[in-house]
C-alpha cells in the first residue's frame, strides 16, 4: 500500500502545522490513526509521520540498515546552539558524543544536585507576592534558569551569569507566539536587519554570549585540581578513547544546546504539572500523602522514586510531552511498514503526541489519570516523552530528577490556587507545546 497523504493543500498544511501542532496531529490521525505522509515544512517539505508503537520502535531501534539519523536535520537548530552539539551530530561523532557525556547527568552526580534544585525553587517562590495573580510558566522558567545556572556551570553571579539570563529571556520573547516561533522554520525570516531588528538583535546577543562563554572556558582550564560537580567542570574533564578533550567550541555548543533544551522543557513540563495537580485537586492531595510518610528531610532519590508522583509526572508528560516528534530518520532503502512501502529518500518521524493519545494504549486520552501509569507498565515504545532509541535526550533521567523535586517542594510547602477553571490550551512555543496562557495561579500562603 501507499502511505496516504491529507487531502488539505499542501501550503495550508504547513500553516497549520507551525501556528496549531495539535490540532493538525489530532485532525490528521482521526483519519490516518497509523502512518500519514503530511505535507509540512521542511525535509523537502515532507515527512512521514508514523503513531502506531511496533513501527515505533521499528524506526527508531530495529531498522539500522534501512534508516540513518543525519546529524543534518537539525540543521534549521545551529543558528541558535552551533554546529558541534550533539543534537546537530550524525554517526559515529554522535555515538561517541554521547557515550562520552552521558555519565554527567546520571546516577550520584544528578542525586548531588537536589539540594541545589530544592533551595532554587524555595527562593524564587518565596519572591512571589501573596493573593497577586502570577504565570506559573514564568515562575517555572526562573527556577528552571537558576538551576541551570547553578547545576550547569556552576555561577550565582557576574556578568556571565547576567549574560545567561538575558539570552534565555530574549529566546523566550523570540518564541513568544506561535507566529514569532515560525522563524525556527522559515530560514527565510532570519534576516539581520540591524541591532534593532528582532534577528539581528538576536544574533549581536548570541555572539556576546559566545565570546564571554569561550572566556569562561579558557579560565576553568587554567584551574587545577578543581573538585567542582558543576556540568561545565565535567565536560572540561572528560577525555574520548584516544585520550583528547573536548574542544572550547564543543563545550560551548553543548552548553548553550543544554541551556535551551534544559530551560524551556522542564519549565513547560513543570506549568502543566501545576496547573493539573490544582485542576484536580485530588491529585495533589494523593501527591503530599504520599510525601507525608516520609521523614522530615527526606533524600532527594527517596523523593524521586515516589510511585504516584512519578505516575503524576508521567502523566504530565503523556498529555502534553515536551517534544511532539521524535528525531527524523533517513530511508536509506526501500521498506516495508505496516504494510506501507516507503520510498528511498523519505524521512520519517515517530509522533510522541499522537502516540501518547492513541485510544488504543490511553483510553480517554485527554482526561488527567496518574493511576493509568500504576495500573500498567507501558513499554519503552508506548510511552517516549523524552524520544527512543540513540536519539533519546541525553538529559531525561536530571530532567524528571527536576520535575518531580520542583513540584513536590512546591505542593508541601506552599498553598497555591489557579486564578480561574477556564481550561488551559497548547500552544507552540518554538520547538514545545506550552500553556497559552502560562497557568495563571495565586500564591495563598
Amino acid at each position: 500500500m501507499l502511505i496516504e497523504t491529507p487531502k488539505i493543500p499542501h501550503l495550508l498544511q504547513r500553516i497549520q502545522w507551525i501556528m496549531n501542532p495539535v490540532e493538525y496531529m489530532e485532525g490528521n490521525t482521526k483519519q490516518y490513526p497509523d502512518i500519514f505522509e503530511g505535507k509540512v515544512v521542511g525535509y523537502g517539505g515532507s515527512l512521514v509521520f508514523v503513531n502506531h508503537p511496533q513501527a515505533i520502535q521499528e524506526i527508531l531501534t530495529n531498522s539500522r540498515n534501512k534508516l540513518s539519523a543525519p546529524g543534518e536535520f537539525n540543521d534549521f537548530l545551529k543558528p541558535f546552539i552551533g554546529s558541534h552539539s550533539m543534537v546537530t551530530l550524525g554517526g559515529n561523532p554522535h555515538k561517541k558524543r554521547r557515550k562520552l557525556l552521558m555519565p554527567s547527568f546520571h546516577g550520584d552526580r544528578m542525586s548531588n544536585y537536589g539540594e541545589s534544585i530544592v533551595k532554587l525553587t524555595e527562593r524564587v517562590i518565596n519572591k512571589l507576592p501573596i493573593n497577586k495573580p502570577f504565570s506559573a510558566r514564568k515562575a517555572m522558567q526562573e527556577i528552571s534558569l537558576q538551576v541551570i545556572l547553578e547545576v550547569i556551570f556552576g555561577l550565582q553571579s557576574g556578568e556571565l551569569y547576567q549574560e545567561i539570563i538575558n539570552f534565555v529571556y530574549l529566546i523566550g520573547d523570540l518564541f513568544e507566539s506561535p507566529l514569532n516561533s515560525s522563524v525556527v522554520f522559515l530560514s527565510f525570516l532570519q534576516k539581520d536587519l540591524g541591532a534593532w531588528s528582532p534577528w539581528g538583535n538576536f544574533l549581536r546577543q548570541k555572539q556576546k554570549l559566545d565570546k564571554l562563554l569561550y572566556a569562561e572556558i579558557a579560565q576553568r582550564r587554567l584551574q587545577k585540581d578543581c573538585d567542582c560537580t558543576d556540568i561545565l567542570s565535567l565536560f572540561l574533564s572528560v577525555r574520548d578513547e584516544e585520550g583528547n578533550p573536548m574542544s572550547d567550541e564543543e563545550i560551548k555548543d553543548e552548553l548553550i544546546a543544554l541551556v535551551l533544551a534544559g530551560h524551556e522543557n522542564t519549565a513547560t513540563a513543570l506549568a502543566w504539572g501545576l496547573y493539573w495537580t490544582h485542576k484536580i485537586p485530588e491529585v495533589k492531595t494523593k501527591i503530599l500523602a504520599e510525601l507525608k510518610g516520609l521523614d522530615n528531610t527526606p533524600d532527594p532519590m527517596t523523593i524521586f522514586r515516589l510511585p504516584y508522583l512519578t505516575a503524576a509526572c508521567n502523566e504530565t508528560l503523556r498529555i502534553y510531552p515536551m517534544i511532539v516528534l521524535t528525531f527524523p530518520r533517513l530511508v536509506e532503502q526501500p521498506m516495508d511498514l505496516l504494510g506501507y512501502q516507503i520510498e528511498q529518500g523519505k524521512v520519517i518521524v515517530g509522533g510522541i503526541y499522537a502516540l501518547h493519545h492513541r485510544e488504543d494504549l490511553y483510553p480517554n486520552s485527554k482526561q488527567f489519570r496518574p493511576e493509568r501509569f500504576l495500573e500498567r507498565q507501558f513499554s519503552y515504545n508506548e510511552f517516549i516523552p523524552f524520544g527512543m532509541g540513540k536519539r533519546r535526550c541525553i538529559g531525561d533521567a536530571f530532567a524528571m530528577f527536576k520535575i518531580k523535586l520542583v513540584l513536590s517542594t512546591i505542593l508541601s510547602n506552599y498553598q497555591l490556587a489557579l486564578v480561574d477553571n477556564e481550561p488551559e490550551k497548547p500552544q507552540r512555543r518554538g520547538l514545545t507545546i506550552a500553556p497559552a496562557n502560562g497557568v495563571q495561579m495565586m500564591l495563598l500562603g
